[in-house]
């Protein structure tokens, strides 16, 4: 089935061609955004919904896109999508968030520059037939220390700019090593120090629990007298009430707004102060930005409904189309391990470890592991998907963790997946062999050598003769053919297992006979995805 996407903002004609020259059918139809209704309607027969601002994307919308798999943002901002809601859902959330940084650092650095020489209030006085130079005397930028609030993509490139006017930068971001810091020649403090120092302050930071309202009351308080702010990232990061207050009372000497709480905003105090310089979200509003993302969340999306490939993804782990087809037989692979788990356990899972050994540990592992969370999962939840699988997961009380090792055994690579529960520890081993196809080579601590089939029976015993006459008769009498079958001990007369690949499902009646010959303590029938 060809994949259809849905535009619903407007987006630059480069967004719709890229999607057909790649094969995906595209529907235009900016402003449906804006409706809720016509939207949830239309939403129910697309693959892709490619959006910028206006879209708001609700855990509500979410139910009726049942057959959605990517929601695509041409911007960095995803306040207007419900990304946990999306994840639930098994929806990847994707946005370009390298595509309009150099648009907002110079939005930034001209914000500043017209605070520091008030150069709109200038040019409106001017314009009324007014001469007021000494109304309008300003500051210099040069030799001023400049506090950067995150130094992401746009922070970084304003701080390159920055020191190019010759100011003096200082930077506060949790995820700001020290080796960064040094490369970008910037001065890593702490936020309660950029406070008390800096002269000029300007945020970039998403919108989150920890970062709205970032800059409130108290913070402004503890600002050095007459700074001045400029915020081109989201609207909640400031406390606009507290800023106007502290505007009124001198502790700010003016502020540059690009992004507002409630937007437009109306009835703000922030647009009738003389010392605030306003702008309607114009950051990312240049021909060559929006040409830039539309291109680029164009690229991603047709990458991902055609290729498998995922990046700058919000809820998923990147896999380049690069990587894809080397990946994909490992994926379907920790697919099945899970699977296995999940087939296997009646407990409720308390830890979960994915061991990964040799070249396959140079991969893309985060993928593996989603993938095997989905597969563990899928049994008690069908739906369930390598985006929704890692947050249904915990939800469920799992401790997920992974440990990657060189070669260490004669497989050049394998992953191995233990779980606990409350009463036992399982694992299971598998690789991949040079024929793409996924095996399964130690279930229990016993080496196996099973191809993995959509039909399988697993069962465990005593090794003792006659076993594979008891299995072989009482599933051939029941008209089930065997395509393989694989055995695996510990030792002579120790624990032995049993792997069938068979050619249709073995019923409860099959089951049934095979646990009343007394020879078996588990018999387990197991269904895979494979040849669906």
């Amino acid at each position: 089935m060809v994949p259809r996407v849905l535009i619903s903002d407007k987006l630059s004609d480069t967004a719709v061609r890229i999607f057909r020259d790649r094969g995906v059918e595209v529907e235009l139809q900016p402003g449906l955004g804006r409706d809720k209704t016509a939207l949830a309607q239309a939403i129910e027969d697309f693959d892709g919904l490619a959006i910028r601002s206006a879209t708001k994307v609700t855990a509500k919308l979410l139910r009726r896109a049942g057959r959605l798999r990517v929601i695509g943002r041409a911007g960095i901002g995803v306040d207007n999508v419900d990304v946990a809601a999306a994840s639930r859902h098994g929806v990847i959330v994707m946005n370009t968030p390298f595509g309009n940084a150099i648009t907002t650092a110079e939005h930034a650095i001209a914000m500043m520059m017209a605070l520091a020489r008030q150069i709109p209030q200038a040019s409106e006085s001017t314009r009324y037939g007014k001469w007021e130079k000494s109304s309008f005397m300003g500051i210099e930028l040069a030799g001023k220390t400049l506090g950067v609030v995150g130094c992401g993509n746009i922070g970084s490139a304003v701080c390159r700019r920055a020191l190019g006017l010759q100011m003096k930068v200082i930077g506060f971001d949790p995820f700001l090593s020290g080796e960064r810091a040094r490369k970008l020649q910037v001065e890593k403090v702490e936020f309660a120090e950029l406070l008390s120092r800096a002269e000029v302050i300007s945020f970039h930071v998403p919108l989150t629990k920890r970062t709205r309202h970032i800059l409130d009351a108290e913070a402004l308080a503890a600002t050095r007298r007459g700074v001045r702010i400029v915020n081109c990232s989201r609207g909640g990061v400031v406390d606009e009430a507290a800023l106007a207050e502290a505007i009124g009372s001198g502790q700010v000497g003016g502020a540059a707004l690009d992004v507002f709480e409630n937007e437009p905003p109306v009835d703000n105090p922030l647009l009738s102060m003389p010392e605030v310089i306003v702008t309607p979200h114009l950051g990312a509003s240049t021909v060559e930005a929006q040409e830039k993302v539309a291109q680029q969340i164009a690229e991603q999306m047709s990458d991902y409904l055609v290729k498998g490939a995922v990046s700058n993804a919000l809820n998923m782990p990147s896999i380049s189309a690069e990587e894809a087809p080397r990946l994909s037989p490992w994926i379907t692979l920790a697919d099945h391990l899970g699977s296995f788990i999940g087939q296997m356990t009646a407990e409720p899972i308390t830890s979960v470890n994915l061991l990964y050994d040799g070249s396959i540990a140079e991969m893309n592992t985060k993928a593996l592991t989603a993938a095997a969370l989905a597969g563990m999962l899928r049994p008690i939840s069908p739906d369930v998907n390598m985006v929704s699988a890692e947050v249904m997961a915990k939800e469920r009380g799992f401790v997920i963790s992974s440990t990657v090792q060189s070669q260490s055994g004669v497989f050049d690579a394998f992953i191995k997946i233990t779980v606990t529960t409350e009463g036992m520890t399982r694992s299971i081993v598998g690789t991949v062999y040079s024929d793409g196809k996924p095996r399964f080579i130690q279930i229990k601590g016993i080496y196996v050598d099973a191809e993995v089939s959509r039909h399988m029976l697993y069962t465990t015993n005593r090794d003792t003769p006659g076993i594979i006459g008891v299995l072989g008769t009482i599933i051939g009498d029941s008209g089930v053919n065997i395509a393989n079958f694989n055995l695996g001990r510990a030792e002579a007369g120790a624990d032995a297992i049993a792997l069938l690949s068979l050619d249709s499902p073995a019923d409860g009646a099959v089951t049934a006979a095979i646990r009343g010959s007394g020879k078996f303590r588990q018999v387990r029938p197991l269904e895979f995805n494979v040849g669906r």
